[in-house]
Order: C-alpha cells, then structure tokens, then sequence
C-alpha cells in the first residue's frame, strides 16, 4: 500500500509531467491540427531547447530567466525561417512530403548536434534560487523546480489558450485552419500568419525542453524519446484543440506516472491503452477542433 505523503507526491509529478507535455504537445498541435502539417520534426526542436539550457546557460552568467528568454527568441526565430525555406511550400502537398521533409530535418538537426556539442550526456544545473525543497504540509516535501516549472505552465497554458479561443488573432487563425483561400480573399496575409504560428510551435517545444532540462539529463536523440508521446497526446485531445490537448496531457500525465508506480513492468502499456479506449469511444478525440 502506498501511504498518503507519497500518493500526494505522485500526484503533483502527474500534474507536472502533464503540464509539461501540454508545453510540447500544444505547439505540435497548432502545427498539425491547425496547419495542416504532420511535423517529425517537434521533437527535435524540444532537443534543440534542452541543448540551448546547456549551451547558453554558461554564456548568460548562469541567469536562468535570462537563458529562458534569450532561448525562446532563437527558437522562435528558427522556426520563422523553417517555415519561410522549407514548410511553407507542404501546404498544399501529400503527407507522404510532409513526413520526408521534416524527417530529413531530424538528420540535419542531429547531425548539427554531434558536431557543434558532441555525443555526451550533459546536465543543466538547477538555478541556486530554486534549489532545494518546499514543505508542503506537515506531511511532505516538494522540489521547489518541479513547482516552478508547473507554475510556468499553467501561464503559458493560460496565454494560448485565451490568445486561441478570445482573441482576434486567434480567429483569424481558426478561420485559415477552416478555409486557408476564402481568408486570403478577405485580404488577410495567412501565409505570414501561419509563419508566426509555426514559429510559436517551435518556440514552445524548445521552452519544454528547456525547462525540463535541468529535471534530466541532455543526451542524444531525446527528441525520439518524446515524439511518440506528443503525437498520442494530440490524438486522444482531438487534432487542432488546444482545450483537448490540456485535457490529454493531464491524463496521459496521471495515467504514466502512476502505472510507473503500480505497474511498472506493464507502464509503457498504459497510455496506448488509453488512447485506444479513447479512439473507440471517441475517435474524434476527446475535444473536437472548433472550426
């Protein structure tokens, strides 16, 4: 049996790891549900992110805000140019393209890592300032990074979702997901538009892997690791939703953390179970796109 202090701990991992891949799985999203493209690509961004912790950390004087800020920006500024050289001309092509296209972006991406930082598995220090445990309770403790990284999720989640669904912009967005030629017949830029959008899909994808970063290590490949995982959190929220994609993560989060816990030999079972029981019940997933 499992005693109260460590059920509550678990509980808050659930709610952070599902936090974290809302971060990672909204921008992939947006990219997919809404622009239409099947990008193998989101995961290396999130690499690109956790390696941009570890390089710039040392550069900015250890600054970890600063590091967050300064990464964001290139990421965003990667994906704009991303979009303008390579993506921009998938719209209107098979998927079959979409796919070859975005994988030979992981080779190059891959490939760039081995040669400007190596091969090395590195770590990303916790700033001094977020060291160290909160009491939470009398019962238990809690690192005081995992909640600050929960904390900068909920904002960011709370900003893309009103940006999404009350604002302006994001009709716009919604109208060119919905009819692309009727919205530049109304004289609205959307290939500019959906440039910006896919730089903020990139941005959100290195965020997440900044911030997950100094939680493990930096390593090789890590972008594999966590491209399956979005795709299914995107699928069982229902392609294009950013409401469902919320919902997902959470579960996914609470499904994977505690079949860890009580199932541990059977715990990569748990979240593809959950998707099919999704997709059987609710092939649309679990919050259809508003179009």
């Amino acid at each position: 049996m499992m005693d109260l202090p460590t059920f509550l701990v678990q509980c808050l991992n659930a709610v952070q790891y599902g936090l974290l891949l809302f971060l990672l799985a909204s921008g992939l999203t947006m990219i997919f549900g809404i622009m239409g493209v099947i990008n193998l690509a989101h995961g290396s961004f999130y690499m690109i992110g956790a390696y941009l912790a570890f390089v710039l950390t040392p550069l900015l004087g250890g600054s970890y805000v600063l590091t967050l800020f300064v990464g964001t920006l290139l990421a965003m500024a990667l994906g704009y140019v991303l979009e303008w050289l390579f993506v921009s001309f998938l719209y209107e092509r098979d998927h079959l393209q979409q796919v070859l296209m975005t994988w030979a972006l992981i080779l190059v991406f891959e490939d760039l890592r081995s040669t400007w930082v190596g091969n090395d598995v590195h770590g990303v220090p916790t700033p001094d300032w977020l060291a160290g445990s909160v009491q939470l309770g009398s019962l238990m403790s809690y690192p005081v990074y995992r909640l600050f990284a929960s904390g900068v999720c909920i904002v960011l989640a709370t900003l893309l979702y009103w940006t999404v669904n009350r604002t302006r912009l994001g009709m716009m967005v919604r109208a060119g997901a919905s009819n692309r030629d009727m919205v530049r017949g109304l004289g609205l830029n959307i290939d500019l538009l959906y440039r910006w959008v896919f730089a903020v899909g990139v941005a959100l994808a290195a965020l997440a892997g900044m911030i997950a970063a100094p939680m493990s290590s930096v390593y090789p490949g890590m972008g594999s690791s966590v491209l399956i995982i979005c795709f299914v959190v995107v699928v069982i929220g229902g392609i294009g939703s950013i409401t469902g994609a919320l919902l997902s993560s959470m579960l996914v989060g609470i499904v994977d953390t505690f079949g860890k816990v009580f199932f541990a030999q059977y715990s990569g079972v748990g979240v593809y179970l959950l998707m099919a029981l999704v997709l059987i019940f609710r092939p649309q997933g679990l919050v259809a796109a508003r179009r």
